[in-house]
Formats: C-alpha cells, structure tokens, sequence
C-alpha cells in the first residue's frame, strides 16, 4: 500500500503563531490585555513626543538653541519605531502583507527619512532632500490604529460614499449653470471673463467661502449671489446629515457588541466580536480570543 505524501505548506500562509511569537502579536496587535493597553499608551505617547519634536525642529530659534537636543531625540524616537516595525514584521504570519498594507507603509514611512539623511552629506543645502523629513510627520498616522472611535468614521464615511458622491455631482451642476448663467449677466467687463472663472465664483459663493476677488456688479448678478449664498447653507448641512445618519445606523447595528480589538491572524482585520469563531473579512478561523486575566473569555 503506497504511503501518503505528507501535505505541503503554502508558504503565503506563513508560520502558525505560537509561543513568543503569539505573545508578541496579542501585544502589539491586540489591546484587551493589561499588556496590549499599557503597549499602546506607552506608544502613542511616543508618537506625539516624536511629533512634538518635529514640530519644535522646524523654529529656527529652538533649532539654533537646541538643534543637537533634537538630533539626539529623533534618533532616540527613530531607533524605537524600527524596533517596533520589525517585531510587527517578526510576530505576523505574513510579513510583507503587513509591510505592505496602510499602516505597514506608514510605519516604514515614520523611520525612512532619518536613515536617508545619512547618505546625504550637505542636507542643509539640498532643500528637495529636506523635505523628506517632514515625512515624519506620518506619524500621527499611527494614532488611527489605536482608537476605535477612528475605525467607526471611517465606516461610516465609507458607507456614505455614494449618497455623497451623487449629493456632489448636482452640486458641480448647480454651479455649472449658476456660473454660466452669472456669464452671461455679468459679462467679461465685471471680471467673470470665461465661463470656467464663472464657475469658480460660483463654486467660492456657493460654499460661503467668498474670496471677494471677482464680484458682481449688476443688480440681477446680486441677486443670483444672494440666491446662491442662501442655498449654500442648506448645502454645507447635507453631506453632515448624511454621514450623521450612516453613524446612527452603524450605532444601532452594533449596539449590544463589546467593542474589542481582537484581530485576525491571517488578514490583520480588527474589531471581531468576542464569540466569532472566524473573520468576517477573510473567513479564516480566528485564534481564541485573550483579554485582561477576570473577565469571561
């Protein structure tokens, strides 16, 4: 009787977590443990110093006093976002899936320009390799990652979509003929000297903006502005209606749902229930559930 050959393993599934590995990611990844909180306040205090020093590197009279102080700290600030950015890549089960995702990017984003300002000797003088540190300031990025709060506007902005999609194109319509027609009344000796410079009133007007620089100067062109100033206020409340709305019906939906941040090892999608036994974005069946040692798992 011929022997079965032993199955083989999809590389692109990566290693099975366990051990120190699965330690690791439910501190990193995760934050219903006393382990996983205190990783991810200690980590967001880290992100706004780094950012505060950013920002005070940027005044030329702080930098003048106190320019080797923030040398020093950026440095500091740079070696802990690398040691983190590589035990995020060495506790996940696919590493460039991570590497390469949003807030892998922006990870890599947070420790490049520190480490490409070494192979430029005369930095002060090349302005264009300047600009790469203000790449630091990504990462606020990395706060979204750990508020929930920001994971449901997102959701909600997402479903809202195409309600705003739809609401913006008979918003271009409305200014495409407002802006025509204010052509046409006012004519190039009042400013409007084209139909797109028209449509560039009209879209200033409309959103209450009102930079002033072209005004009409007819009796009937007022009256068109005074139209279109009125209807821009009922226009600014739309899109917050309907994100409002979309967050209301988020809320009721989820109402009665613990919120976690229990994550799929697979895909790295976080926000699974307590009892789901697999992620509802990739189907792959979800690690037991770990959070703070008293509560019911």
């Amino acid at each position: 009787m011929e022997k079965p050959s032993p199955p083989i393993s999809d590389p692109l599934l990566g290693k099975p977590l366990a051990g120190w590995r699965l330690r690791l990611y439910t501190i990193i990844f995760e934050a219903d443990t006393r382990a996983g909180r205190l990783f991810d306040q200690a980590l967001i205090a880290v992100i706004l110093l780094s950012i505060a020093v950013v920002m005070a590197d940027s005044v030329q009279a702080v930098r003048l006093v106190s320019g080797h102080a923030l040398t020093y700290a950026e440095w500091f600030f740079t070696l802990l976002f690398t040691v983190e950015y590589i035990a995020r890549l060495l506790c996940v089960r696919q590493p460039l899936r991570y590497a390469t995702s949003f807030f892998g990017i922006i990870d890599l984003l947070a420790v490049l320009p520190t480490y490409l300002a070494l192979f430029v000797p005369e930095l002060h003088a090349l302005i264009d390799v300047r600009v790469l540190r203000l790449l630091r300031i990504f990462r606020v990025f990395k706060l979204a990652a750990y508020v929930a709060e920001y994971q449901f506007l997102v959701s909600a902005l997402a479903a809202s979509g195409r309600k705003i999609l739809v609401f913006l194109s008979a918003v271009l319509m409305v200014v495409l003929v407002m802006g025509t027609m204010m052509y046409v009344v006012e004519g190039q000796t009042n400013g409007f000297t084209s139909i797109p410079t028209s449509v560039y009133w009209a879209i200033s007007t409309v959103t209450t903006v009102g930079f002033g620089d072209i005004t009409p100067k007819t009796d009937l062109g007022r009256l068109i502005a005074s139209f279109m100033m009125l209807m821009g206020w009922g226009i600014l409340a739309v899109p917050t209606g309907i994100v409002t709305a979309e967050m209301a019906a988020q809320r009721r939906t989820h109402s009665g749902q613990a919120p976690t941040t229990r994550t799929c090892h697979e895909c790295l999608t976080e926000g699974h229930a307590a009892d789901a036994n697999f992620c509802f974005n990739c189907g792959a069946r979800l690690p037991p559930y770990q959070q703070q040692a008293g509560k019911a798992s």
